[in-house]
């Protein structure tokens, strides 16, 4: 009974079975949840493009207000030796260095790009013996606007190096280094 509702359901919404309704169906966070992004969606990135390569970004799905939670969820930590210099999808989930823990974070975390320190608009605080983090805006974020943040490990992962090149091309200091 219920395959056939939802099959009709979604055949009176768009004509078709096999795909998704055309209407969008706002989801709830229940008090209790340890990961939620109902603030944030994932489409292809405004810095993607033919010379970058096309890949995904985080953006703001309403008005997100300075100082409020963007995003919370929950890190899994990679087994050891897991080497995360090799692997940009993945966080840094330490303070030490040279780090040796590496985690796998949840929603929509993996998709926030980089920028420069003191320009994201979004910073992530991470509750490392916790495995979990949240996610707070930086100044006030209008809906539609891509979520940035400084990626911790941006100047030393191996797998970034090129990345950090890009994000401080105009930057003299990092010229000099």
């Amino acid at each position: 009974f219920l395959n056939r509702s939802l099959s009709s359901f979604f055949k009176s919404t768009n004509g078709s079975s096999t795909s998704y309704p055309s209407t969008i169906i706002k989801m709830t966070s229940h008090a209790e949840t340890k990961i939620d992004c109902s603030k944030v969606y994932v489409k292809q990135s405004s810095f993607s493009n033919e010379e970058t390569g096309m890949f995904d970004g985080a953006y703001a799905a309403v008005d997100i207000k300075e100082g409020e939670l963007v995003e919370k969820g929950l890190m899994r930590r990679l087994p050891e030796g897991f080497d995360g210099n090799t692997c940009p999808y993945i966080f840094t989930w330490s303070t030490e260095r040279p780090n040796k823990t590496w985690g796998m974070g949840s929603g929509c975390a993996p998709y926030y790009n980089t920028c420069k320190e003191g320009t994201a608009n979004t910073k992530m605080v991470r509750f490392f013996d916790e495995d979990r983090f949240e996610i707070y805006a930086n100044c006030d974020i209008k809906k539609d606007e891509e979520l940035l943040h400084t990626y911790i490990s941006l100047k030393w992962r191996t797998c970034f190096s090129e990345l950090n090149d890009i994000v401080h091309a105009d930057d003299s200091e990092h010229k000099a280094d």
